[in-house]
């Protein structure tokens, strides 16, 4: 039997976009947005449970005022399992503590993945089969795998991924065929013109953020190009947090590291980034998509989400707008829109009197 994967979700995300819904202490990993009734993580868990072998190998890292929140879903996570940072300082700082403490406990030889706890995928059976590939990478190629997403679309809300030459090809059992390519360059978020450009050259995948490496080439590469970050947390555990650099794992390792290389995935995907990424999944022949009692004229296009089951959201004459009620809070934006409201994130948290509804 193939090892397990170590895998490690990261868990501490705000997930503002989806504000009201998402609030302080109850960020977009805990929310059920497809009406399914599982919440993002337990998803995210659930399909991690093949590749992991169970959850005895089963990660979660979160921030310390979501921890009780981690337990309170997965309660099957052992106790031993759950990495609490003291404070928020991004993701480079959280993968180097985690893979510290995977490899004090499995040794530097396990392979280790790391996976977003807010993202949507379609087939856990082709995603699980994805990680066998990526496991098998990084341990004959030495290298830091990242997933990468064939784009459907020039975007300019993901991070985009140049592929360079082929170096190997995993072939699965089933005989499904993942080849792997060197990684070219990182980049951030384009422009309209630049994203369209990326697409048309048909050598770009979309950065999804998910990675597997075996913890030794992780920590050898982190203490090559992020020392200012791994060594504290490796002399003082989390004790260090107040005093390491808060940045990205990408900006820290991955766009300096030579070993990185991107497997193209085939498996559907999405970030969930903001409301419009539930149009994109729920969509049907409706109108409308309702996630709500909702009773409408001349209404179309338009997103609705209550987290009351009676309540009722009437609508005469509206065209692509989203409606989302949670308690006393009301929010309407136009759906082209959805971006802007971490901008009125920051005048709440600005106002006193406001504090109640973040």
């Amino acid at each position: 039997m193939t090892q397990p994967l170590i895998s490690v979700i990261l868990a501490g995300g705000k997930g503002e976009r989806f504000w009201p819904l998402s609030r302080k202490h109850r960020p977009k990993q805990f929310l059920s947005l497809d009406g399914s009734g599982e919440s993002l993580l337990q998803t995210t868990a659930q399909r991690l449970l093949k590749p992991a072998q169970g959850w005895e190998n089963l990660w979660v890292i979160t921030a310390s005022h979501l921890a009780d929140a981690v337990r309170a879903q997965l309660p099957d996570l052992p106790p031993e399992n759950l990495l609490v940072e003291p404070e928020g300082r991004d993701t480079a700082p959280a993968v180097a503590w985690s893979t510290l403490e995977v490899a004090k406990r499995y040794g530097d030889q396990a392979v280790v993945g790391f996976f977003p706890a807010d993202h949507w995928i379609d087939d856990a059976d082709r995603f699980a089969e994805t990680l066998l590939a990526a496991q098998h990478l990084a341990l004959q190629e030495s290298a830091i795998v990242t997933l990468g997403i064939q784009p459907t679309y020039a975007s300019t809300g993901y991070g985009y991924i140049e592929q360079g030459k082929a170096i190997a090809q995993y072939e699965a059992a089933t005989g499904n065929t993942y080849p792997a390519s060197q990684v070219v360059r990182f980049t951030e978020k384009p422009d309209r013109t630049t994203a369209e450009d990326f697409i048309q050259q048909g050598c770009f995948s979309w950065n999804a953020g998910m990675f597997v490496f075996q913890a030794k080439t992780a920590l050898q590469e982190l203490r090559q190009h992020a020392p200012e970050i791994l060594e504290p947390l490796e002399a003082q555990g989390t004790a260090a947090y107040g005093e390491v650099p808060k940045k990205s794992i990408d900006y820290a390792l991955m766009e300096k590291t030579q070993r990185a290389c991107v497997l193209p995935v085939t498996f559907g995907w999405d970030d969930l980034g903001d409301w419009g990424a539930i149009e994109r999944l729920l969509k049907s022949d409706n109108p409308n998509v309702e996630l709500a009692q909702h009773v409408g004229l001349d209404t179309r296009g338009a997103l609705f989400y209550a987290t009351q089951e009676d309540d009722l959201i009437v609508t005469i004459g509206l065209e692509d707008t989203v409606i989302v009620r949670d308690g006393k809070v009301t929010l309407i934006v136009k759906k082209d829109r959805t971006q802007e409201i971490k901008s009125v994130l920051k005048t709440l948290q600005g106002n006193p009197a406001y504090q109640d509804f973040l």
